[in-house]
């Protein structure tokens, strides 16, 4: 039997969680937009979103063992108010009740479009849909890069000339998981039949990665999941062409003295957390690296949290790219980066801070140069910001959610953009339903908000490559978490020359760090006066202007610069220029 996106063994053997992802999936090939899998508890009666021909399409979707009645239908008729969708669709697994269809003729002469998918019409659905990726159906949108071309040719070589392993060393926002799914591919076309287990070490990884694959398969492969969530019953998850798992569902599995299939080709996504017990005893289990299944290590950091290196399971990079080299060479948006000096106290810290010794430490300075928070000044310059950019998308991540709260009114007052704010939670306590988060998003992939203020989310897992504005108004200290970040604004998309971003962060760190990105895109040593090249510039303002001064003195003043971004609270790396002690 030829696999489809849709079939009758998947869906007799798949939880109601995969039964949304076969439709999430089946609408995604269909050219469907914004695709959003909502479906959770308090959905609000929308599992699936996605806009078609302009269109918002709001599905609700049931796999129960008895039929669909009427009141699913009032459910998902509520709903499409709720999260001002266009078209309300039903989809059940074991169709439904008479009355439904009788219903569904008056809803329309009320001019409501209702559509009711059963079995046989999903699977009518799922056959339409060409059996080639949609990568190669719509190669402008899916096209490789070069390196990502290269990253794909290496990894073949070394499988071809016998090698246990390569590993794939991509920053964030250049496509590493593109460069997996296409390998997959070849491979797959290489060894028919071949099994491949993808790994990843948290729950909500492991769907964002089936998604991702999902454009560079053919509709004859079938995809699963297998996380703490849900896993496949034993004949489909042994029907499936690639696993998309979490390693500790996985190691347990191992641990009970259960076998694993015979899957050829194992993927790591962010291989940098290999060591652990988890990933031993699952790599073990199939000699993945050491004679068994060839092993596939992604990751944007190479560096290993405990501070060892990969050799243990790969030799050498395919391929090595950071984020600095994609910056200058093209293959991420052109960085304008502007950071805020306006906030410092100048006097306090050119003449001396009381009771400061010679050396200072993070926390000290911050507490004492900085001015109060000044939304009200970051809001006048957003909005002179959102006239430099052609169809402005602005991403603003503040501190605290009652902070979001303030600057979405801000922003909603001058009136340049409609804004909302995106968090897990109010300022009063109460969490943020999800059809709240799933209908904000999805007005702002469809362009009815300009700007979202976030909070605790958004670091990972949106994909909207037109962002052109990201505004930095809270403090991380993870490098990780300021690139992930970053990289909501870095991918590239048709008519987009920048991204802008201004950065008001109120810690001696970032500016460390700032000064650090302006030496490394520039390719200049610390001490020198930086100079626009390649289209990318980091430039320190203060009223308005370039801060040539201040950008000279916070020269002297930080030092070594890479320090200075390690450093920890109480660490004492900040030292007064000679010319000051």
């Amino acid at each position: 039997m030829t696999q489809r996106i849709v079939n009758d063994l998947h869906l007799a053997g798949s939880s109601w969680r995969a039964f949304e992802r076969t439709v999430e999936r089946m609408l995604i090939a269909k050219g469907y937009e914004g695709v959003q899998r909502v479906g959770a508890s308090g959905d609000g009666g929308a599992d699936v979103i996605g806009t078609y021909n302009g269109r918002r399409w709001l599905f609700q979707v049931k796999r129960w063992r008895t039929a669909v009645g009427t009141s699913v239908v009032d459910e998902t008729i509520e709903a499409c108010r709720r999260y001002q969708a266009d078209i309300p669709a039903i989809v059940s697994l074991n169709g439904f009740e008479n009355g439904v269809r009788s219903l569904q003729s008056t809803l329309a002469t009320s001019g409501i479009p209702l559509q009711l998918w059963d079995r046989r019409a999903l699977l009518k659905q799922a056959d339409r849909i060409p059996d080639a990726p949609l990568s190669q159906r719509l190669p402008e949108q899916f096209q490789l890069r070069s390196y990502q071309e290269q990253a794909v040719d290496r990894t073949m070589k070394e499988l071809l000339s016998g090698s246990r392993s390569a590993l794939v060393v991509l920053a964030t926002g250049l496509g590493k998981t593109l460069v997996a799914a296409e390998f997959y591919r070849r491979f797959s076309s290489l060894r028919p039949g071949a099994k491949a287990l993808v790994l990843a070490h948290r729950n909500e990884l492991v769907y964002q990665l089936e998604r991702s694959f999902w454009p560079m398969l053919p509709a004859s492969a079938a995809t699963g999941v297998w996380n703490g969530y849900e896993r496949p019953a034993p004949q489909t998850l042994a029907d499936l062409d690639v696993v998309f798992a979490c390693v500790d569902s996985v190691a347990s599995h191992v641990a009970q003295g259960r076998t694993l299939q015979d899957y050829k080709l194992v993927i790591v996504d962010e291989c940098h957390h290999l060591g652990t017990g988890a990933y031993d005893s699952v790599l073990d289990d199939l000699s993945a690296g050491d004679g068994g299944a060839f092993l596939v290590g992604m990751t944007a950091t190479p560096w290993r949290p405990d501070g060892k290196t990969l050799h243990s399971w790969f030799d050498h990079p395919v391929v090595d790219l950071d984020l600095v080299r994609g910056l200058k060479e093209g293959y991420l948006a052109n960085v304008d980066y502007r950071m805020f000096t306006d906030n410092i106290d100048w006097h306090k810290l050119a003449h001396g801070l009381p009771d400061a010794d010679v050396t200072l430490t993070p926390r000290g300075i911050n507490r004492t140069i900085f001015i109060e928070e000044w939304d009200d000044a970051v809001v006048e310059r957003l909005a002179e910001a959102w006239k430099e950019v052609a169809q402005p998308r602005a991403i603003v991540f503040c501190g605290t959610i009652d902070h979001a709260e303030r600057m979405a009114a801000r922003i909603n007052a001058l009136g340049f953009t409609r804004s909302n704010v995106i968090a897990s939670k109010t300022s009063d306590g109460r969490s943020i339903d999800t059809p709240t988060r799933s209908r904000v998003l999805w007005d702002f992939t469809d362009g009815r908000i300009g700007a979202l203020c976030a909070v605790d989310i958004l670091n990972e897992g949106i994909d909207a490559p037109d962002v052109n504005i990201v505004v930095f108004q809270r403090v991380t200290h993870s490098r990780r978490i300021f690139v992930q970040q970053l990289g909501r604004g870095l991918r590239l998309a048709p008519g987009k020359d920048r991204v802008l971003v201004l950065d008001f962060v109120s810690d001696i760190r970032r500016f460390a760090a700032g000064l650090d990105l302006q030496n490394n895109l520039n390719g200049n040593r610390p001490g020198y006066d930086p100079r626009v090249r390649l289209g990318n510039k980091v430039t320190f303002m203060r009223a308005g202007d370039v801060d040539e001064q201040g950008t000279r003195f916070l020269r002297q003043w930080l030092g070594d610069l890479q320090a200075v971004q390690d450093a920890g609270e109480d660490v004492h790396v900040l030292r007064y220029p000679p010319s000051l002690q």
